[in-house]
């Protein structure tokens, strides 16, 4: 019960935490179906990653930690999340304003999260020779954080795109994220723990951009903005 308890809980605190900080609440019905689809990418996500790594993989330790970074790993996962962003969020007319893109990408990270940490919890922890709980304890404080932010970072340059002015943060949307993504998987493969550091830098930077929204949503008495795209 306890590792149930820690594989699921952080990332629903986290969640939590952020639909809170939301000045006009987002509905629980495109919430809810985010975060499923969310959780449902993590299955094309991990036969993708699966492949990618038995094609390419050679044993080598540089070699693998990159493949598994920046190609398994940070690219498949964020790309899959963009395109929840792209093509179902976008188009909804409950997504009228900046931040709600942050608390739709933060959703969609988590949701993916969530499986993928269950995933490793009970059926991949003994491929590492530690407990499921040991690996529940490990990724509550790496994996699952590093998906919170990657989904702020995310949300932030859509909502610019969305919302302000479009052109390159449609890009920078998926490439800010994959760079962090990336990195982080990268450092995870080799030894030592400079992944932590990756993850450091990446809360303060995600932490960053949500505070300009939260501070140009404070100003507002009605949340509704038009959308450029």
């Amino acid at each position: 019960m306890i590792t149930l308890f820690i594989t699921v809980i952080p990332s629903i605190l986290i969640l939590f935490y952020f639909i809170k900080s939301d000045k006009f609440k987002e509905p629980k019905k495109i919430i809810i179906m985010t975060f499923l689809l969310g959780v449902m990418i993590t299955v094309p996500a991990g036969y993708l990653n699966h492949y990618i790594l038995k094609i390419f993989s050679n044993g080598e330790v540089i070699n693998d930690a990159l493949i598994g970074g920046f190609f398994a790993g940070g690219f498949v996962e964020e790309v899959l999340k963009f395109l929840v962003l792209y093509f179902y969020i976008l188009k909804e007319k409950a997504f009228n304003e900046p931040m709600d893109a942050i608390v739709y990408g933060i959703t969609v990270s988590l949701g993916f999260a969530t499986l993928e940490n269950f995933d490793y919890v009970y059926f991949h922890s003994t491929e590492y020779n530690i407990s499921s709980l040991e690996t529940a304890i490990i990724r509550s404080i790496s994996a699952i954080p590093l998906h919170a932010v990657c989904g702020v970072m995310m949300g932030f340059y859509f909502g610019m795109y969305a919302f302000v002015s479009g052109g390159k943060n449609l890009s920078l949307a998926l490439i800010v994220p994959y760079i962090f993504h990336g990195t982080y998987n990268f450092m995870v493969g080799l030894e030592g723990y400079y992944y932590l550091i990756v993850i450091l830098i990446a809360i303060v930077f995600s932490l960053s951009l949500h505070s300009k929204f939260k501070k140009l949503q404070a100003l507002k008495t009605d949340e509704h903005e038009d959308k450029i795209v």
